[in-house]
């Protein structure tokens, strides 16, 4: 367990930002030096969904930075007895109050999405998510969660007034693109979030001399490695079909005859 999670902890330390300063939507990015690459406590990540995984991880990065500190994190916000939202994490450096919204995604870039604005082509995987639909979401709903009347109770506890505080998100992304895609100009967004490819099921006897592992989503943070159970290329195939027939785009790990591996994800569209 230990092992594992440290592998997905280091996936999601090393993933950049998906973008640089404020250039998409004037969101600013928090910029968190890469520190603390250990994990001391594998044992208190419990087996919960993605998101909430990367909240923890961010979590312990502050717990463990010299230059931040947590005042208090997933802070529900309540109006009476109903939650109408959560604010990430609220933190201080030695200068600076800070509010910052978290988030972690997998988008692949559609170039058959018809549009001017290049932003709408990046979807995730089984095309349900996109990354305009989250950043209209942090712009018109997260981020003005803030200075609602709720809020402003829910930060008094801590000496807090919203005024005070500097918003900034931390966005990090894993990129995929069409395979054998050429001339993919992916700006404003950070060019090192590239981290694979992707094709139609239909095609996929390309990799029929590879082997193959399917991780679970947790570990779509991790870089692959030897150490798991890999497939042969007809097995493989088989149980991607099961994701396939029930329209889900699975992430698969490949692994070529001369021993390197890619990432990459296999889709039902």
């Amino acid at each position: 367990m230990k092992n594992i999670t440290q592998r997905q902890y280091l996936g999601f330390l090393n993933t950049p930002n998906l973008w640089k300063g404020n250039v998409v939507k004037d969101l600013q990015q928090f910029e968190m030096p890469l520190e603390y690459e250990q994990l001391n406590c594998a044992e208190d990540f419990n087996e919960i969904r993605l998101g909430k995984r990367v909240e923890q991880f961010f979590n312990y990065q502050i717990e463990k930075s010299s230059e931040f500190k947590s005042i208090v994190a997933n802070l529900q916000i309540k109006n009476e007895k109903i939650t109408i939202g959560e604010l990430d994490a609220l933190i201080a450096s030695k200068t600076e109050l800070y509010h910052i919204e978290i988030v972690y995604k997998f988008y692949l870039y559609d170039p058959n999405i018809t549009t001017k604005n290049e932003l709408d082509k990046w979807i995730g995987p089984n095309r349900k998510d996109t990354l305009i639909y989250k950043l209209d979401k942090l712009k018109q709903k997260q981020l003005p969660l803030l200075y609602s009347k709720h809020t402003e109770k829910a930060i008094r506890h801590f000496n807090l007034k919203a005024i005070h505080l500097n918003q900034q998100v931390y966005y990090k992304a894993q990129l995929f693109l069409p395979f054998e895609s050429e001339d993919v100009s992916i700006n404003p967004l950070n060019k090192s979030c590239v981290y694979g490819f992707y094709l139609n099921f239909d095609t996929i006897e390309r990799f029929s001399e590879c082997k193959m592992f399917i991780p679970r989503k947790l570990d779509w943070l991790a870089q692959p490695h030897a150490e798991v159970n890999w497939l042969d290329f007809e097995t493989g195939k088989t149980e991607i079909f099961k994701f396939i027939s029930e329209k889900r785009s699975p992430m698969v790990w490949l692994k070529s005859k001369k021993e390197s591996f890619q990432k990459c994800f296999i889709t039902f569209w």
